[in-house]
């Protein structure tokens, strides 16, 4: 299987046509970006370590009934998935309060949220992702009634599901931010599930484990990077 045409470049991934039909190719780049770009660098194997826990976590998710787009990985930088018609839609869950929660509503970072706040913003960079609710998703017509639902169940069932595994790993699932596409009538999890899209506590320290160590220059960002994707991928592979 081969690259062909690119579809989409975005900032640390890009999306070729392949072959095969119905198939893209996923390149996770060593891009990393912050404050919509205000702020970025290239970091030599940024884009392996994310590819790998997203492979990782895609397979685990699969193998617990949520459908995802993931096919298989070419090397440490290419996935291969299967074709959907993405929503444009970033649906982040949180289990914590921290991050944007805390900058524009009056909650105390490290506030446990339960059950979990499901947040759903319109992805478009040119708009700076603005937050929706169900009447505006509907009334532009980004998702049916009932995809939204289905959205809704499949985000809650997702992070139950890293929630626990990463907590058998001392790891703190934060927050999270997902997307999701269309295959026929059927609504699939696609994009990247990486470091670079969840934040993350370690349990007894509450170091960072995630992007926010590059975003406030908490440390050395590829030092984190690696050592959460072998945390979370070595001890429990033989399990999914």
């Amino acid at each position: 299987m081969k690259c062909k045409q690119l579809l989409v470049k975005g900032k640390a991934k890009s999306v070729y046509s392949t072959d095969v039909k119905d198939t893209l190719i996923i390149e996770f780049r060593d891009d990393i970006t912050a404050f919509d770009g205000g702020k970025k660098d290239i970091l030599s194997n940024k884009g392996n370590y994310n590819a790998e826990v997203s492979a990782f976590f895609f397979q685990y998710l699969g193998r617990n009934g949520v459908r995802t787009h993931f096919s298989t990985m070419l090397d440490p930088h290419h996935m291969v998935v299967r074709k959907l018609e993405m929503i444009p839609l970033e649906v982040i869950v949180r289990n914590i309060a921290a991050g944007s929660l805390v900058r524009n509503y009056p909650f105390r970072e490290g506030t446990l949220l339960d059950p979990p706040l499901i947040v759903i913003d319109y992805k478009d960079d040119t708009r700076h992702d603005p937050m929706l609710n169900d009447e505006i998703i509907i009334a532009l017509k980004l998702a049916t009634p009932a995809e939204l639902k289905k959205i809704k169940k499949m985000a809650l069932e997702v992070n139950r599901l890293l929630g626990a595994l990463l907590a058998a790993q001392g790891i703190t699932l934060v927050d999270f931010k997902i997307e999701f596409g269309r295959r026929g009538k059927m609504v699939y999890l696609g994009d990247e599930i990486s470091m670079d899209s969840m934040r993350l506590w370690d349990k007894t320290t509450g170091e960072s484990l995630d992007k926010d160590v590059y975003r406030f220059e908490k440390g050395d960002v590829m030092a984190i990077y690696q050592k959460v994707a072998e945390r979370i991928t070595a001890p429990i592979k033989d399990l999914i």
